[in-house]
């Protein structure tokens, strides 16, 4: 029999812990998230989910390919690689990086380990859910705090809410709202958080906006968690591959509730193809905001009222039940977001290609005069 020590048992009695919790409910919920997606049919507009048109780019493409021989091998050479470009691109030290198989898991474990019944999980409203959703399942308290009149994160209401907090989400930009939230703000909550709560910071659509990252509270060793992830502006959404950017102690305690961590070899090469390429996020940042622009003129317009977006997603408000209106879209063959229960007359469009959204504004315009 192998010999273990007792950090290795701790780590895998939490893996196995982990694996219990999402065995008998986290797979349910997935599923049942599933079935509440319209189906994708053949020559459809998909804007419902915030996934990238474009795709990889095209050294991500031929990385993959290239990669693809040596599919039956571990890549533990080629997460070193990735985390290291990536920390030397960004100034940090390779031990707080992570890779990770896109951004959604570590945030689900993030919740795991600093949430509980004493201690509750505290986010925008309206959202990203899942963080809601794992919360549940260790049964912390779930404090839904309304975005300010700005649509950022009212963090000193946050602060108010939640003095028992265990884990403050922060996406910046928000999802669903695509809206921004300042840097000094988020100095403020980090500085008055309950001493043994950790901030949460979801970058997954930064590279849309011109907005500075919070990377630098990782580098003054700040209790903060940064979550990047390649399935936006990189177009990997499909593919998988992020980072938890933290103190180690932080990452440590993150991921050994998840057991052990094997990269896919093509995800692995697509992501530092991707970093290694210049000029890669300010042009496809460039491409989703001139169609974004192009897109709230239209609305403008023609008088609809949508809430300014930093982002590839959009709050439309339809003035009715946003889901009467979805599915009138998808009789249009145009798929657009779902809706959040604080704002029901509204729906979250994603930004696609100019000819997506010329599509969709065609679909749109006929449903609304019906």
């Amino acid at each position: 029999m192998p010999r273990f020590s007792r950090r290795s048992f701790l780590h895998l009695s939490a893996a196995a812990s982990a694996a219990a919790a999402f065995g008998n409910f986290g797979e349910p919920m997935l599923a049942a998230a599933a079935r509440k997606r319209p189906p994708r049919p053949a020559g459809a507009v998909v804007i419902d989910s915030n996934e990238n048109p474009l795709g990889p780019c095209q050294h991500a493409r031929d990385a993959m390919a290239n990669i693809l021989p040596q599919g039956g091998r571990y890549g533990d050479s080629l997460t070193d690689e990735l985390v290291n470009t990536f920390a030397q691109m960004e100034g940090l030290n390779p031990e707080c990086v992570r890779a990770t198989v896109g951004s959604t898991p570590p945030l689900s474990l993030s919740v795991l380990a600093f949430t509980s019944p004493q201690k509750s999980y505290v986010t925008a409203d309206p959202g990203f859910e899942t963080g809601m959703n794992m919360a549940g399942i260790v049964g912390a308290r779930v404090v839904k705090v309304p975005l300010t009149k700005t649509y950022a994160h009212d963090v000193k209401g946050m602060l108010a809410a939640a003095p028992d907090a265990g884990v403050f989400y922060i996406c910046n930009p928000n999802n669903p709202t695509g809206t921004l939230t300042p840097h000094a703000d988020l100095e403020y909550l980090v500085a008055n958080k309950p001493k043994d709560s950790i901030v949460l910071i979801d970058e997954a659509y930064l590279h849309f906006s011109e907005a500075p990252s919070t990377l630098d509270l990782v580098k003054a060793g700040k209790d903060v968690i940064v979550l990047r992830t390649f399935s936006k502006v990189y177009g990997m959404a499909g593919i998988r591959c992020g980072f938890v950017v933290a103190r180690p102690d932080l990452a440590d305690k993150v991921l050994e509730r998840g057991g052990w961590n094997f990269m896919p070899v093509t995800a692995l090469v697509a992501a530092t193809a991707s970093l290694k390429d210049p000029q890669l996020v300010a042009e496809r940042r460039r491409i989703n905001a001139t169609v974004r622009q192009q897109t709230f003129q239209w609305l403008d317009r023609n008088g609809y009222s949508y809430i300014p977006s930093e982002s590839n997603c959009f709050m439309l408000d339809v003035k009715r039940p946003g889901k009467e209106v979805r599915e009138a879209m998808a009789k249009e063959n145009v798929l657009v977001g779902r809706v959040w229960p604080v704002m029901p007359n509204c729906v979250r469009i994603t930004v696609g290609t100019q000819d997506e959204m010329e599509k969709f504004q065609a679909a749109f315009q006929k449903v609304m005069k019906a």
